[in-house]
């Protein structure tokens, strides 16, 4: 059985599931540092939960509670959200792979470190486990240099301030799955829409991806839950002038997006309140990533498919509705009556553009990439 485990700065997503991908259980440990929540299965209680290190500890009881022991864990995958240039593809994590993830830290300083507490953590818990990583940027290693590059000085771009792109291992997942759930072949070129509380957009072209909306970090592109998505330059830098370089952080990643525009990062929530402020948070979240669904489309030299997924994108019809009509202009006709009902497809009959729901199953994803690093390790030749 594998071990899933998506580590963010307070919380740690688990998943179990068997080689043959069936997940035979998911939980978390939540609000870690404090009065935590741990869930899984039957079970949900609440305690004080210290650390990863003890969160870790919590969730491998609960699954035990469960009838799966930690003896019975034969391997655990990591989701790791930066990769660099150097890990573009799922590995087994050595020391070697531990010191280029540490190398990250500072391209992605709010992620890379929880990532390494949880591995770390999982070392000490279980020394002989077999550890895997999957990285988010890793699926957008084949953009186009022209994509990723910044028109910055050299000596600025060495070091390190590039493109990298984010949601990877659900745009991998994507790619994979949406042949099974359309009944017809991977799309040539297909627009991928990952909307949630950190939203983004995918050109695939034949099922790579050749650009996206996310840059050096996942705070551009599209509005998002707290995070502002793109911005010009020079308000960032009077932002840093009036509040400081960690107070224009804290604004430009927490306190803006639906939450600084409409006063919550939730979409149910911004639905349900009718207010002036709320409505224009969800129609600014439309509006933009209809703008930046442009430049994907522009990228791929046309579309002949897109596909919703994350928690918006699978469950917000009423804000679906509105990209799907507002993409009519592609060759799109849309099945309102079929989106209203959350229906795996989107599209009538004779669009010149199809359109679907792909639920995101990014711990399934993780899985499958351990499980093939696993399998080549093992038909590796003894020396």
């Amino acid at each position: 059985m594998m071990l899933v485990i998506n580590a963010g700065s307070s919380s740690i997503k688990f998943a179990v599931c068997r080689d043959d991908l069936h997940m035979i259980a998911a939980g978390s440990v939540t609000e870690i540092g404090a009065l935590g929540r741990v869930r899984v299965g039957p079970v949900d209680q609440q305690m004080h939960v210290a650390d990863h290190h003890q969160a870790l500890s919590l969730a491998l009881a609960a699954l035990a509670g469960m009838g799966i022991p930690a003896d019975g864990i034969s391997a655990a995958a990591h989701r790791v959200v930066h990769g660099g240039t150097a890990l573009v593809a799922p590995c087994r994590i050595t020391p070697q792979v531990i010191a280029l993830i540490e190398a990250c830290v500072p391209l992605a300083p709010l992620h890379n470190p929880v990532n390494l507490v949880a591995i770390r953590a999982l070392q000490t818990l279980k020394p002989d486990l077999p550890q895997y990583a999957s990285f988010d940027t890793a699926f957008h290693a084949t953009n186009p240099e022209v994509a990723t590059t910044y028109a910055l000085p050299k000596a600025e771009r060495n070091r390190g301030l590039r493109r990298y792109g984010f949601h990877g291992i659900s745009y991998a997942g994507l790619v994979d799955r949406i042949a099974s759930v359309s009944g017809m072949p991977l799309p040539r070129r297909l627009l991928a829409l990952h909307l949630g509380n950190g939203a983004s957009l995918c050109a695939i072209l034949e099922g790579r991806s050749v650009a996206t909306t996310m840059g050096y970090s996942p705070l551009d592109g599209l509005t998002m839950g707290t995070r502002a998505g793109c911005i010009d330059g020079n308000a960032v830098l009077l932002l840093a002038t009036l509040h400081g370089i960690d107070g224009a952080g804290r604004i430009l990643n927490r306190e803006s997006g639906l939450l600084g525009l409409g006063g919550s990062n939730d979409m149910r929530a911004l639905s349900q309140a009718e207010t002036a402020e709320a409505q224009f948070a969800r129609d600014h979240f439309g509006y933009w990533a209809l703008r930046h669904a442009g430049s994907m489309i522009a990228a791929m030299g046309g579309i002949d498919a897109l596909a919703f997924t994350g928690g918006i994108g699978e469950n917000d019809a009423d804000l679906r509705a509105s990209l799907l009509q507002g993409l009519g202009w592609t060759g799109l006709v849309p099945d309102f009556q079929a989106n209203a009902a959350n229906a795996t497809r989107l599209h009538e009959t004779g669009s010149a553009v199809l359109a679907w729901i792909v639920p995101a199953e990014e711990e399934l994803r993780i899985a499958q990439e351990a499980l093939a690093v696993r399998a080549c390790e093992q038909k590796r030749p003894a020396i």
